[in-house]
């Protein structure tokens, strides 16, 4: 699990399951957190939409997870740091 470096992600007290890996990124790099690739990806079919209600801004959003699938969620987020890792870890 990839995690930004937030004091709340380092609680002293934290128990991790044995099949969770944390991996910190760098401090204040949003640009490599591959949830902000998945955003933008879902931004390009939304930005111009004015939507009337939060309900249809969500409905819309979910519609457009359930399409993008997992290989393009993958190439969104499969950054080399992140598969080197896991590839060291043999996971």
């Amino acid at each position: 699990m990839q995690l930004d470096n937030g004091a709340f992600h380092k609680a002293q007290k934290l128990i991790i399951p044995e099949n969770i890996v944390l991996l910190f990124q760098p401090a204040y790099s949003p640009d490599i957190n591959p949830i902000e690739r998945v955003w933008q990806h879902l931004k390009k079919e939304s930005s111009w939409v004015n939507f009337n209600t939060l309900a249809d801004l969500q409905e819309k959003i979910c519609e457009q997870l359930n399409i993008i699938g997992q290989k393009v969620v993958a190439s969104l987020t499969g950054y080399p740091f992140i598969l080197s890792a896991l590839e060291k870890l043999n996971l």
